[in-house]
C-alpha cells in the first residue's frame, strides 16, 4: 500500500525586511542581473505590492508589483530554481490578477526580457500579448543590453 503525501499548504504573505535575505538569496540563484537589496527596499518603501508565496516555511516566489491609475506593472516575479516548473508563477500572477481587479485595475503591464522562453510561454499562457518592444532595457553578459517585450493583460 502506498501512502498519499500530505497536502501542501501554500499561502501568501507580505514580503518584509525580516524576509529579505532569503528573497535576496533566490534572487542570486535565479538570475544572471538580479534585483539588489535597494530595489526591494525601494519597493517596499514605495508601498509597492510585494507577496511572499509560501509553502510552510519554504519560500517558493514572490512578487513585486506597482500600482498605477487603472493599472498594474508587475516590477519582478521570481519562482524559486528548486521549485520552478510546478505552476507556481501561474498562482502567483492570478493572485496578483485578483488584487488588481479590487484596486479598481483594468490592465496589468510588465517587461520580458526577449530572450525568456519560458517566461513568455507563461505570460502568453495566461492571457498576456506582446504590445510593444523596448530596445537594450535590461542589462546583458559581458556589458550588452538585451531588449524587453512590453506585454499587457486586459482584466
Amino acid at each position: 500500500m502506498t501512502e498519499t503525501p500530505e497536502p501542501l499548504e501554500v499561502r501568501f504573505e507580505p514580503l518584509g525586511l525580516s524576509h529579505l535575505e532569503a528573497v535576496l538569496q533566490i534572487e542570486q540563484q535565479a538570475y544572471a542581473h538580479p534585483w539588489l537589496r535597494a530595489n526591494f527596499l525601494d519597493s517596499l518603501q514605495a508601498g509597492y505590492q510585494a507577496q511572499l508565496l509560501l509553502a510552510g516555511e519554504i519560500l517558493l516566489g514572490y512578487f513585486v508589483a506597482m500600482k498605477g491609475v487603472e493599472e498594474v506593472h508587475l516590477l519582478n516575479i521570481t519562482v524559486a530554481p528548486a521549485c520552478q516548473r510546478r505552476g507556481w508563477a501561474r498562482v502567483m500572477l492570478d493572485a496578483l490578477a485578483l488584487w488588481a481587479r479590487g484596486q479598481g485595475a483594468q490592465w496589468l503591464w510588465l517587461e520580458v526580457r526577449s530572450g525568456n522562453r519560458r517566461a513568455l510561454e507563461v505570460y502568453q499562457a495566461h492571457g498576456f500579448r506582446t504590445v510593444g518592444e523596448r530596445r537594450a532595457y535590461y542589462p546583458a553578459a559581458q556589458g550588452g543590453r538585451e531588449d524587453a517585450l512590453v506585454m499587457n493583460l486586459r482584466l
